[in-house]
């Protein structure tokens, strides 16, 4: 029995405190729609900065013999 590994590509995106909430929701929105993207994590600072951690998949396809 194989066991299968999931493999992600992970970017962190840090965005000021100057781009408002409804910017940020349409960014992250465009990455999961367009890109593949999922949230990860996402940490706002207390002087309104935001670290956004986010992943996908790494699809590996096997060589042909």
């Amino acid at each position: 029995m194989s066991m299968k590994v999931v493999e992600y590509e992970v970017e962190r995106v840090r965005l000021g405190r100057h781009v408002p909430r409804g910017a940020v929701r349409k960014i992250l929105t465009d990455h999961a729609e367009y890109g593949g993207w999922e949230l990860t994590r996402l940490r706002r600072y207390r002087d309104g900065t935001r670290d956004v951690w986010i992943r996908r998949k790494i699809i590996r396809v096997p060589a042909s013999l």
